[in-house]
Formats: C-alpha cells, structure tokens, sequence
C-alpha cells in the first residue's frame, strides 16, 4: 500500500474526554453493510488498540464508553482509504466506536477482549443476520474459564458493566478452579453440563487413542449437549436468564470457552437469525485464541489434539441432531429451550 494515498489524522487530545462525554445518540448502521471491512484490535499484553478497514475515501471514527453513547462531535481518527491504523482509546475500560466512510456507516468493537488472566473472552455482537440486521455489542459475552482474571482484568469487565455470569462447568470444576467476579457483577449463575463424561471416557481408553477416536468423541459429546435432558434443562434456564430483564449484560462460560459454551453462542446466534456459515466461523475462532492455552498438552500427546481444538464437525454433529430430531433448530429453540425468538431478535438486534 502507498503510504502517500494515506492521509492520517489523529487526533489525541480530547480522546480521552470524548469517550465521557453525553453528547451521543442512540447509533445505529445505515447505508452499505460495511462492518465485514473493519476490526478493532486489541494487543493481548499491552492493551493497545488499532483499527484495521478496508475502504476507498475519506472515513471517520468515533468513540465512546457505550454503543448507545458515542461522542459524534469529535472523531477519534481519521483516514483516507485501507489500512492498520493506531487508535487512542482507553486501556482500562470497554470502549465502542462508530465508523462511518462514503459507503455506509456501523457500530464496531473488538471481538476479542484484552484478558491477561484470560484467552477465549469475546463479545458476541456485530454479526450480521439474514435479514439484514446486526446483533448488538456488549449485551452478551463468551469465555473460557475466569479463575485466572487480573485486578486489571475485573476492572474492564466492571466496564461494561458486565452484571451475570453463567458457569457450565462441573461441579468439580468449579469447586477446583473458582471464578472470579468482576465488581459488578449481582449474580452467578451455576448450571453444570457434563454430558457423556468425556474426560471419563478418555481416561478409559487413553492407550489406544486416536485422532479418529477423539474426534469421535467430541461429535458424540455435540450431540448429546442438545439430546441428553440434563443438558437440555441447563440451556433451557441459560435462554430464560436471556430473555430477562434484569441479567444483561451476561457472560457464560465453561473451561475452554469452546464446546459447551460453543453450542450455547450457536443456539444464542441462531435464534436471532445469523446464518449457519457465520455460525460456524464464530465457533472456530476458538482454535487462534485457545492456541497458546493449550499448546503444552497438544505437544505432549498429540492424539489428544481434538480434546483442545475445534473442528465444523463437532459442533455440526449437534446441529444436524437438532435439525434430524426436531425437524429445524428453530423448532428446537422454541419447543424444546422455551425461546420467544421475536422477543429475542427485538432485544439483541439493531
């Protein structure tokens, strides 16, 4: 790229200000669908952020502590055309910006929250669904498990604010390694799956396993997170807590953030009208920010690797259950989990 096409302006003084201001309105997404063209970045140890766009002409950014709040009075930075492009944001807390160029306008944020206690921390909205729609950003969060969060780390979440958080891990997880609640957090709650004893299975049989075995394995645990009643009542009280008033916004995790909370961002996903293909691609970010987490064990046993990872079969196995046993996953949120999908789209949807 020919940095003479570039004309870069940021403007740092009063960044730090705008973001506090009361001088936004509620934002929202107009002309060209632009926000596959943009991702907010945020650098894992020294929180730094940048905006990475692909665009033609003149754009503008625009920041602000809430997606409903953005100061438009004072852009953040301004550019001319594509490229990576430092912002001056705020470490310590969440922070949401409005892009707008000459092809349309989005909210945006990073997807992937700064945690150094932590790896699998993302924020489910900016999808865009079927309709046209984009689910919204800092109402509902995925991750792995919170035992290891920073001081820094409770402080960011309290940003948001984040105010539930859904545990589905064992009890003996849970009871082995405990959460650690952000400060503003009002209530934790604890609904276990363990379908199938995975780990209890492997353990059995750890001499003779394969990558084919494993992967087995984690198809037959997919499919028994949406078929086993035990699993089933968990995510039906998961989608009750969603469809409250009083627990958005809500994180939900288990140990990797990856299988039983990848079947739980996909249902989530689902029900507000997000294709299966950007379904499936959220479900496999979790292998580029798992990877360090796990990379010890993968190396010592390589067989285990499915254990660790993700793959489109595994979750596909539950879906194509779904789809085999109820007929349609929308059949199965609504009958089965007690969903009121128009109550959820109105919620989550912009």
């Amino acid at each position: 790229m020919n940095k003479l096409n570039i004309l870069l302006i940021l403007i740092i003084s009063g960044a730090m200000s705008s973001c506090n201001k009361n001088t936004g309105s509620t934002v929202g997404y107009s002309g060209k669908d632009i926000s596959k063209n943009i991702t907010i970045i945020r650098e894992k140890s020294t929180k730094a952020a940048s905006i990475q766009i692909y665009t033609k002409g003149l754009w503008k950014i625009y920041a602000g502590l809430s997606p409903d709040n953005i100061d438009m009075t004072n852009p953040i930075a301004q550019g001319m055309d594509s490229g990576t492009f430092p912002l001056n944001v705020p470490d310590s807390v969440r922070s949401y910006f409005v892009i707008e160029t000459e092809e349309g306008k989005a909210i945006v944020s990073d997807r992937h929250l700064p945690m150094t206690g932590g790896y699998n921390f993302r924020d489910l909205g900016g999808y865009v669904t079927t309709d046209g729609k984009h689910v919204k950003w800092g109402k509902v969060f995925r991750s792995d498990d919170l035992h290891s969060l920073t001081d820094a780390d409770l402080h960011y979440l309290s940003s948001i604010p984040l105010e539930s958080i859904v545990d589905f891990r064992s009890e003996e997880e849970m009871n082995e390694q405990p959460d650690l609640n952000p400060a503003s957090v009002k209530q934790n709650y604890k609904y276990p799956i363990n379908p199938g004893n995975l780990m209890g299975a492997v353990k059995a049989d750890l001499e003779n396993l394969t990558e084919m075995k494993a992967d087995t394995l984690m198809m037959g645990m997919n499919e028994l997170l949406v078929s086993d009643s035990a699993s089933i009542s968990q995510y039906r009280k998961f989608f009750a807590l969603l469809q409250s008033e009083n627990d958005v916004p809500l994180m939900f995790h288990c140990s990797a953030g990856k299988d039983r909370t990848g079947m739980g961002a996909a249902l989530f996903l689902w029900a507000l009208g997000v294709d299966e293909h950007t379904i499936l691609q959220d479900y496999m970010l979790s292998n580029s920010y798992l990877a360090n987490k796990y990379a010890k064990y993968k190396a010592i046993n390589p067989a285990l690797a499915s254990l660790f990872t993700v793959k489109p079969e595994f979750i596909q196995a539950g879906l194509n259950r779904i789809k085999k046993d109820h007929g349609s996953v929308e059949n199965y949120l609504t009958n089965v989990l007690g969903v009121d999908i128009p109550k959820m789209k109105d919620k989550y949807l912009y």
